[in-house]
């Protein structure tokens, strides 16, 4: 079985540029304020949601691993 995630999005940072939602549209929609939110806030691990994260234009979505709290993205420095 496969690592799975908390998906969370600040929407004090979000500016509702819908990148998220281009890279992994069953994951991610936009409010009617134009703010994020994902679908779930467990998901299972994917290059589709951890490149809506990394895609964001000001990192405004954060990945951590269930159970650990690892973070996924962005990474620790």
């Amino acid at each position: 079985m496969g690592d799975r995630w908390r998906v969370e999005v600040d929407r004090g940072v979000c500016i509702g540029s819908a990148q998220c939602v281009h890279h992994a549209p069953a994951g991610f929609r936009l409010d009617a304020a134009r703010q994020s939110h994902p679908v779930e806030a467990e998901t299972d691990a994917g290059e589709q949601v951890l490149a809506a994260a990394e895609g964001c234009p000001v990192e405004a979505i954060a990945l951590t691993v269930l159970g650990t709290g690892e973070p996924v993205f962005p990474p620790e420095e």
